[in-house]
């Protein structure tokens, strides 16, 4: 048992919580990952990861390496199909934080939070006229809740009765602009189709 003990790294605790998801800097283990993040880097890309530390947004998670220019990898973490109602929120959520940062002019605070109302009046607005925005709106929470699985929202306390989420930062990581773009013209040549 000693010899295993020996072998255990000062930052073996960071290592397992980034393997287990996105880790923010209220995390325990945050101060270890600022500390030794080029051991971790070493150490995590002999099973093909990648370390994505993103200090003044206050969080990191893994990445995994792409083997070929088709986006393959080792397959250690499993990709995760969202559906085409998900992919409207995601899309949704990463324009509204993509807004928040883009406004200097009002002060804001550091983080993005948005009220259950705030958020269906955004995805109304979002959606075109020719979809099908009642069924969409109809299980809103259901995807929110995926959402927050994901990791992307975290319902946050409220004294007024509304729930209100927090919009984390890593979406900007999964969902790039790029991607943005690329499913708002998608969904208006679907919208045109019907």
């Amino acid at each position: 048992m000693s010899h295993l003990q020996d072998k255990i790294k000062p930052y073996s605790k960071a290592i397992v919580k980034l393997l287990r998801g996105t880790v923010e800097s209220k995390d325990i283990t945050w101060a270890e990952i600022l500390n030794y993040r080029d051991e971790i880097q070493d150490y995590i890309n002999q099973i093909g990861l990648e370390l994505i530390l993103k200090e003044d947004d206050g969080y990191a998670f893994v990445k995994q390496f792409e083997i070929d220019n088709d986006g393959n990898t080792i397959g250690l973490v499993s990709r995760r199909q969202v559906g085409f109602e998900m992919s409207i929120l995601l899309v949704i959520l990463r324009q509204i934080i993509e807004e928040f940062e883009q406004n200097p002019i009002e002060f804001q605070g550091l983080e993005k939070n948005i009220s259950h109302t705030e958020l269906r009046d955004e995805i109304e607005l979002f959606l075109p006229e020719k979809y099908n925005k009642v069924k969409f709106l109809k299980d809103l929470d259901t995807y929110i809740k995926r959402v927050i699985e994901l990791g992307y929202l975290k319902e946050i306390k409220n004294n007024e009765g509304e729930a209100r989420y927090k919009i984390h930062r890593i979406i900007k990581e999964k969902v790039t602009l790029d991607i943005l773009n690329e499913f708002k013209e998608k969904l208006k040549n679907y919208v045109q189709s019907i």
